[in-house]
C-alpha cells in the first residue's frame, strides 16, 4: 500500500465533503478506515490519519498566506 498516495487521495475527499470533514474531525481513525475500505493495523491507520491531518493543516496555512 502506498501510504503517501492514500493520504493525498483522502485529503482531497475530506477537503471536498463537509460531512466527511465532520466525521474526520470527530474520529479520524474511524473515518480513514471507512474511506479506505480495508482492514489495516491500527498503527498504519493512525499514521495515515495523522498524515491527512497534517496535509489539511498545511493547505489551510498555505491558503491563509495566499499560496
Amino acid at each position: 500500500m502506498d501510504i503517501k498516495k492514500s493520504i493525498e487521495e483522502l485529503v482531497e475527499k475530506v477537503k471536498n465533503d463537509k460531512e466527511l470533514q465532520a466525521s474526520f474531525m470527530k474520529d479520524p481513525i474511524a473515518a480513514v478506515e471507512k474511506l479506505l475500505g480495508i482492514d489495516l493495523p491500527e498503527e498504519q491507520i493512525k499514521q495515515i490519519a495523522d498524515g491527512v491531518k497534517a496535509k489539511i493543516s498545511l493547505d489551510k496555512i498555505g491558503g491563509f498566506f495566499g499560496k
